[in-house]
């Protein structure tokens, strides 16, 4: 008798979303979720001027062309913090950004049904290590957040994956041999490792917890990147770090800093926000730089700048030299980035991150000669410094590149198969 496929699993990312289905032997899939592709950018857009809701590239192109409305990105990074259930001004209506969340996966859910025909009713959630760094019981709170969240969308049966087991179950599909793997991911807001044993002799087992040698993760991801790169190369140009005219002190820092943070920018779209900024131009001793910033958030400009420094991140992966090209109403901006000067802003985020490899590697009880396979997942593993600092730390392993983007949630999909087929 045919059984309706009604489970499926689930990567809402920082950066970007997948939804996967698996069913029987079948291969799992991705499913489309945006004009035929399989991710979509976690980026929502409140249109204010024809009072609708785009998400993913829509969301962003309608944004930069300037259509009048809210651009929210990096909704993952609050889940576990207080500003989780505090309620934003969308035109007429108050949400909570918890609801707004529950917008974006309601739609990839609704999208995703329209796909296959069936309605689901059970999902498996990807999830960071931690949500939350130092601190279980906000990353319990995260956790029980999306469950609420999705929960109000009409799935019944919702449970929970480490991301990075997930990847580790997509990987395993091909291996020929017990094999101990290191998984690394490199998402948008966090990084997460774990030390698996991977076999195709064990690759259908329901329990795999045995398999698990060590987990651990770090809230520093690809945002954190863009974050570092934009207060080290682009912000100076609007005052950052410059000091005031009598010289006694640079300029107030947070203000830049929400700025390069993509998920704090809308923050700064106050009245009292500007209000501070014209104080702190009249004290400044480059009162045209401030100016600029001022420029910025006064034409709501904040994510657009911010586009451009991702835009130049990812250049540098491939190229030794690139330029940031920010073009706003008033203020154009073409800094010149180097390979070096992307890997000096990032050395401490990368520092972390070797610190967590190194200790997943030593709770596994195991040595760096010991990992055989680094299974990378993440847009951010491509970044040159920090391929550098991983063949550094592991240059016996082999080195495989997963689908950067779809990997985890492939596995998500084998394992709601196994929860809830």
């Amino acid at each position: 008798m045919f059984q309706p496929l009604r489970h499926c699993g689930l990567d809402f990312g920082t950066s970007n979303s997948t939804l996967a289905v698996a069913s029987g032997n079948a291969a799992p899939r991705l499913l489309p979720l945006e004009a035929g592709r399989p991710t979509i950018p976690s980026t929502i857009f409140f249109d204010f001027e024809n009072d609708r809701t785009l998400f993913g590239r829509a969301a962003t192109a309608e944004y930069v062309s300037g259509t009048d409305g809210r651009m929210m990105r990096s909704l993952k990074s609050i889940l576990g913090s207080s500003l989780a259930e505090e309620t934003v001004r969308i035109k007429k209506r108050t949400m909570s950004y918890l609801q707004i969340i529950g917008g974006f996966v309601g739609e990839l859910k609704t999208r995703a049904e329209v796909d296959m025909g069936e309605t689901l009713d059970s999902v498996l959630l990807g999830r960071p290590v931690h949500y939350v760094d130092d601190d279980p019981v906000a990353d319990r709170h995260a956790q029980d957040q999306m469950e609420r969240t999705v929960r109000a969308l009409g799935f019944r049966h919702i449970a929970f994956q480490y991301e990075p087991i997930a990847a580790a179950l997509d990987y395993e599909q091909q291996v020929a041999h017990e094999e101990l793997g290191l998984i690394v991911d490199l998402g948008g807001g966090t990084s997460d490792f774990s030390v698996v044993r991977v076999s195709p002799d064990r690759a259908r087992a329901a329990d795999r917890a045995g398999d698990i040698l060590a987990t651990a993760g770090v809230h520093v991801g690809g945002t954190d990147f863009d974050r570092l790169l934009s207060l080290k190369k682009v912000m100076p140009a609007l005052g950052y770090q410059t000091p005031t005219a009598d010289g006694k002190r640079p300029l107030p820092s947070a203000p830049y800093v929400d700025l390069a943070t993509w998920h704090r920018i809308n923050r700064l779209y106050d009245p009292a926000v500007l209000r501070e900024l014209r104080q702190t131009e009249r004290e400044a001793r480059d009162p045209e730089r401030v100016q600029n910033m001022i420029s910025i958030i006064s034409h709501r400009e904040g994510h657009r700048l911010a586009g451009a420094v991702e835009d130049a991140k990812i250049a540098l992966t491939a190229d030794a030299k690139t330029r940031l090209a920010f073009e706003g109403e008033e203020v154009e901006l073409t800094t010149p980035i180097s390979r070096p000067e992307l890997a000096n802003a990032l050395d401490g985020a990368i520092d972390k991150i070797e610190d967590t490899l190194r200790m997943v590697v030593a709770v596994a009880g195991l040595t760096a000669d010991r990992i055989d396979t680094l299974i990378l997942t993440g847009g951010s593993t491509q970044i040159p410094a920090v391929m550098q600092r991983l063949r550094a730390n592991f240059p016996t392993a082999r080195f495989v590149e997963t689908d950067a983007f779809g990997s985890v949630g492939l596995g998500l999909a084998l394992d709601a198969a196994r929860k809830f087929g």
